[in-house]
């Protein structure tokens, strides 16, 4: 069987501040990197390291999402996640899940053992106690609020928080995962980008993309998909990537998006002043990145 150099690319969030310092993000980063790089290694496919990828960002507390979610306007947790799979199109999302610790689990569990793609509130959480998912039994105790010092947008804008994977394995399958604890003080029931496919997360024969940054601009361009769809069309992942970006800042968005297609190549704009990034090339090496400078 003909093997393709393996490809990853991960984010922690395109909210980076300038005036934070992101020393430990980006010794985590690094160390999920080499963790699934190892993973690769091994013959594990696209999706199971894109999951895996993510249970590490989400289980850190660093990130706005599982562990480091803020909690919405009446004081709950609720968590967001989606994942596709590229070599069959599946996929599976939870939006607004409240009392487990990985959302992106979840979400596995709705493409893997449900007829659905999606599954909200009490389905969702109903999903994951049947699954056996690991439960937060004191909330208060157990997440960290790792958003605090990037929640600073102006008064009426949305500020936010992301993490994600696209992997490319040995076998030339590409896969996506994403998962969120949302905007800050967003109101009680609301969904952005992350958990609906197409617009924060894409995964086909072409290439493979994760979405970051205010969720609303990504879903009205649907913007995983979108990205992926223009290179099916023949266009440079990177042209495709930042075309997008480009759009959703035309309509006064920020954020960013990662990408790695079926080639190998990786993709990593953004728009808002840094973005947690790192990975790792299909020639073998890892980078790190929070900010262009």
């Amino acid at each position: 069987m003909m093997t393709t150099r393996p490809a990853l690319i991960l984010h922690g969030g395109a909210g980076a501040r300038r005036e934070r310092n992101y020393d430990a993000e980006v010794v985590h980063m690094r160390q999920v990197v080499e963790a699934m790089k190892a993973r690769l290694d091994e013959g594990a496919s696209a999706l199971d390291v894109a999951v895996e990828a993510v249970v590490m960002l989400e289980d850190s507390g660093l990130y706005v999402a599982g562990r480091g979610g803020s909690p919405n306007l009446d004081g709950d947790y609720e968590l967001d996640a989606s994942l596709m799979d590229g070599a069959t199109s599946r996929a599976g999302a939870v939006a607004a899940l409240q009392g487990f610790k990985n959302p992106v689990r979840a979400a596995r569990a709705v493409m893997e053992r449900t007829p659905h793609v999606m599954l909200v509130g009490e389905g969702a959480r109903r999903l994951a106690q049947a699954e056996g998912l690991d439960a937060i039994t004191d909330p208060e105790a157990w997440f960290t609020r790792a958003g605090k010092g990037e929640d600073n947008h102006p008064p009426g804008t949305l500020s936010h928080g992301t993490v994600g994977c696209c992997v490319l394995d040995p076998q030339g399958r590409l896969a996506a995962a994403t998962s969120t604890a949302g905007v800050f003080g967003k109101m009680p029931g609301r969904a952005g980008d992350t958990p609906i496919p197409a617009a924060g997360t894409w995964a086909d024969e072409h290439a493979a993309v994760s979405c970051t940054g205010q969720g609303e601009y990504f879903i009205r361009v649907a913007a995983a998909a979108r990205t992926a769809l223009g290179v099916a069309a023949g266009q440079s992942l990177q042209a495709a990537a930042q075309a997008t970006i480009d759009r959703i800042g035309q309509l006064g968005g920020d954020g960013g998006l990662i990408g790695v297609d079926r080639h190998g190549n990786l993709t990593h704009p953004y728009n808002s002043q840094g973005m947690k990034r790192a990975w790792l090339t299909s020639e073998g090496e890892i980078g790190v990145r929070v900010f262009n400078d």
